[in-house]
């Protein structure tokens, strides 16, 4: 029987593990920018072509590369941050796996100018698919120049499988914030298509959050310091009041590295309990130090994922840390200095004697006992004020109708349903419409059916760009990060259809002169940056899913909210224009808005 298990050849193995290391552009750019820090770059710059599909280019002003190490750097394995298996368990560097570079041309087309500072020339290297073309000196700056282009184009089912452009290169604008917010020292820029995008000086921690995030940002930030043996928690989270529903920034850094961590997410939540409404975030940028050989970073080849050895004790500490910045923040006296014309104050005499107060009371005082002076007045004739009035039955008596027996209907059947159902509805708690229908007592939503009236309703207006308009008095200023910036210049024609009119400031800022007719009352600054957060959420995919995610926020806002009074002839519409909806049963976002209790287990309840 002949063998059958060989070994890869290096070209398909290092496909395979870039089909774990780079899943898109952004993957590329956080690789390559990585490295430049590892590299000891002051400035480091990014400039990519359609969201890095035609090209990505990352220059640095770092040590560089010898002509050997520039060589030997694409091989599988190959690292200067490591030398033994111990070194694991002492990382200070980024990388380390040495996988990311051969990963990064096993796909992709490469040039690479790398120059050391000893050496008058540098060195030129071309690889294509993993396999070098060329290699030969040349003149350029010291550092490295890398330019990837033609990504995923030996895998097209890889290539087939990208987002669209405006999906890409916010994933991009994703990544590179996780890493510029870890460096404030280094200076980074990142161009788009020849345009600027991000253009970072180096400052402090907190300089560097306002500029990736906006100047108010900035005012909605506590600062965090602890340190104890275990570790040093440092940073900034948000105040209460800046707690979002959506779209907040979440951000924690152990050792210079970003990663995620649902628990610790959670001990930041759990001291905001009570500041802040249920199912709201607040924005935290939480930095760790923590010793290399308590952690454990080799985990997942993104490196998002870490282990901590003691990992219930420093979520304590965290918890502790912002309850303390929370209290600090909440326990500022603030000082006033106008005391004009207000009355003065003593100030308390230890040496002064008060005397006591003598209470008085009437002790023949009773208050059970009817007092002659103070008779109950009766209007007489009071029956004659309501004779005119025409007497009406009891909306409860209403409710229930004679249903003939042998009718249990399970779902809803929106066309028998509005024909038989009862013309008088009763309100329960302010929250559900109740309604007599054939079948038995039909329980509707109210919050949720409006979300789905007025889903469709802006769903139609937006295809058929009807929708009014009407002008604020005050136009508002809103500023969005580079990367909500990306997303709504994407959508800012679909906005502009719905009614808003936004003019571009300048520096990521946008002024709000125009909101759509029939939505007062509404916070428009936090809708349009909702309608932003769910557009990323969900990712921007065609026309008509950002008319469906426009469309879904705009009603979450407008549509009545629960504990609302209605009437009857409120009720009344509500549940004719529901039953004139495409989907009676569900919000656009899959939730009931409605059930029916059978007359049949009615009778078995009462009888």
């Amino acid at each position: 029987m002949s063998d059958v298990i060989q070994l890869l050849p290096d070209s398909v193995a290092n496909q395979i593990a870039a089909g774990e290391v780079i899943q898109r552009p952004a993957s590329v750019v956080k690789e390559l920018v990585e490295n430049a820090v590892d590299a000891g770059a002051h400035t480091i710059r990014v400039l990519v072509v359609d969201a890095g599909r035609t090209s990505i280019q990352v220059i640095d002003d770092g040590k560089g590369m010898s002509e050997t190490d520039a060589r030997l750097a694409f091989e599988r394995h190959a690292t200067s941050k490591i030398r033994k298996a111990d070194d694991l368990f002492a990382l200070t560097t980024m990388g380390f796996r040495g996988e990311a570079l051969p990963s990064i041309v096993a796909v992709s087309q490469m040039e690479l100018r790398t120059r050391m500072a000893e050496s008058d020339l540098g060195t030129c290297l071309t690889i294509s698919a993993s396999k070098v073309e060329s290699q030969e000196p040349v003149n350029c700056p010291v550092g490295s120049n890398f330019k990837v282009e033609n990504l995923f184009f030996n895998v097209p089912a890889r290539r087939k499988f990208l987002k669209s452009n405006a999906t890409e290169l916010n994933n991009i604008l994703t990544a590179f914030e996780r890493i510029v917010l870890v460096y404030p020292e280094i200076n980074f820029s990142l161009h788009s298509n020849g345009q600027e995008l991000m253009n970072l000086r180096s400052g402090s921690l907190r300089q560097r959050i306002a500029d990736v995030f906006g100047k108010r940002f900035n005012q909605d930030l506590l600062s965090v310091d602890v340190e104890t043996t275990m570790c040093k928690i440092t940073g900034f989270v948000g105040k209460p009041e800046s707690a979002r529903k959506k779209g907040a920034q979440n951000c924690f850094f152990v050792n210079g590295r970003f990663m995620k961590h649902a628990y610790f997410h959670k001990a930041v939540m759990q001291a905001f309990e009570r500041l802040i409404p249920v199912g709201m975030q607040v924005p935290y940028f939480i930095y760790f130090e923590v010793a290399p050989s308590d952690i454990d970073v080799n985990i997942h080849p993104t490196k998002t994922e870490i282990k901590f050895e003691n990992e219930q004790a420093i979520w304590q500490i965290l918890l502790a840390a912002v309850r303390d910045a929370i209290g600090k923040f909440c326990e500022i006296p603030q000082i006033d200095f106008d005391t004009e014309g207000r009355p003065d104050i003593p100030t308390f005499d230890s040496q002064r004697k008060t005397d006591m107060p003598s209470p008085s009371y009437n002790p023949t005082y009773n208050p059970f006992k009817q007092h002659p002076e103070h008779p109950r007045k009766t209007v007489e004739g009071w029956e004659q004020l309501y004779e005119s009035l025409p007497h009406q039955r009891s909306v409860e008596t209403d409710i229930f109708q004679p249903v003939s027996e042998g009718s249990d209907m399970e779902r809803p059947n929106p066309q028998p349903l509005i024909e038989e159902k009862s013309p008088v509805h009763y309100q329960y708690k302010g929250r559900y419409i109740m309604t007599a229908v054939k079948s038995g007592l039909m329980i509707i939503d109210q919050h949720r059916a409006d979300i789905r009236i007025r889903y469709e309703r802006y769903l139609a207006q937006l295809k058929a760009r009807t929708s009014g308009s009407q002008r604020v008095l005050f136009p508002e200023v809103i500023q969005f990060s580079p990367s909500e910036e990306v997303v709504l210049e994407k959508i800012l024609p679909e906005l502009n259809a719905m009614g808003f009119d936004m003019s571009d400031l300048g520096h990521h800022s946008y002024g709000l002169n125009a909101v759509p007719t029939g939505m007062d009352g509404i916070d428009y600054v936090q809708l349009v940056k909702d309608m932003v957060s769910d557009t990323i959420g969900k990712g921007i995919g065609n026309l008509d899913e950002i008319h469906a995610s426009l469309a879904l926020s705009m009603a979450r806002y407008a549509a009545i909210p629960q504990g609302q009074v209605l009437s009857n002839e409120e009720m009344e519409t509500i549940v004719n224009e529901l039953f004139a909806c495409s989907n009676v049963n569900y919000t656009p976002n899959g939730k009931a808005i409605l059930c029916i209790l059978p007359q049949r287990e009615i009778e078995q309840l009462l009888g």
